[in-house]
């Protein structure tokens, strides 16, 4: 599926800014599951390219003194085959992906759910999609319930968050019942959900030594397919969130952003 995406963000300011600088994690690379055809950045400051520790395509936005307003418009065209199961032979060694991170965690009450309900650890594709139902039974979609600091822990304490929550929460139980597991950002191609157009979901290595990773949404309990487009890989959103950054001066801000996603013809 060739799909052919314009993600607009902008930051309006009160009063001018005394410096920013943001990262972004916005620039797609080619894989098994995805072939980047062209991409493009138009921002408001300087860019700075850079690889970053979980190997994703990122850059440092520098914004000087006195702007009101930063503006990111992310574009392109990206072909996605559906493939979800992806070779990663570079990078970092899977088993970085055991320990805890700051959203997931794998608290007392959850250790005791998961084990109450025999769930075993996902090390094939049948496992990790119970492992995923019971995850999104335990916590519910419902936009407006949590926000970008929430936790696995509180999120699974609430029963309701957002894909990011749930992918959070499946993360933590993967980590906690050994099977090396990352958080994905990134777009899903979803016409009349265009809530979703932003979306995460996870994917795990349940055999470190061969560097193979299954992506799993658990949003819709499934493997990813052709709809999904990847941005970037972390231990949770706090580390490839796809703009994230700090500021001095600017007063008040707010946000704004625009997502389309639009399927090509063949």
């Amino acid at each position: 599926m060739k799909l052919k995406i314009r993600h607009l963000t902008r930051y309006r300011y009160a009063s001018p800014l005394r410096a920013a600088v943001q990262t972004l994690c916005l620039t797609p690379s080619s894989g098994a599951g995805q072939q980047v055809h062209h991409w493009c950045l138009d921002v408001s400051g300087r860019l700075q390219p850079h690889t970053d520790a979980w190997g994703n395509r990122s850059h440092l936005m520098h914004i000087e003194a006195g702007e009101r307003e930063l503006r990111c418009e992310a574009s392109g065209m990206v072909e996605t085959c559906g493939q979800a199961w992806s070779p990663e032979p570079a990078g970092p060694d899977p088993r970085v992906y055991l320990a805890p991170s700051p959203l997931a965690v794998l608290d007392a009450a959850m250790r005791h759910d998961l084990r109450d309900a025999g769930l075993e650890a996902p090390r094939d594709e049948d496992l990790a999609l119970a492992l995923a139902r019971h995850v999104a039974e335990r916590v519910r979609y419902r936009a407006g319930t949590t926000h970008a600091g929430t936790t696995a822990a509180q999120a699974w304490q609430g029963g309701e968050g957002v894909c990011q929550d749930q992918a959070h929460a499946f993360v933590a139980a993967c980590r906690g019942l050994g099977v090396p597991a990352r958080y994905v950002s990134g777009y899903f191609h979803a016409p009349g959900s265009e809530s979703l157009a932003s979306h995460a979901w996870a994917e795990i290595c349940p055999d470190p030594a061969a560097r193979r990773w299954l992506g799993i949404d658990i949003t819709h309990v499934g493997r990813v397919d052709e709809r999904h487009v990847r941005l970037a890989v972390g231990p949770d959103y706090a580390a490839c969130s796809p703009i994230r950054g700090v500021r001095s001066g600017g007063g008040r801000e707010r946000l704004t952003v625009e997502l389309e996603i639009v399927a090509l013809p063949a």
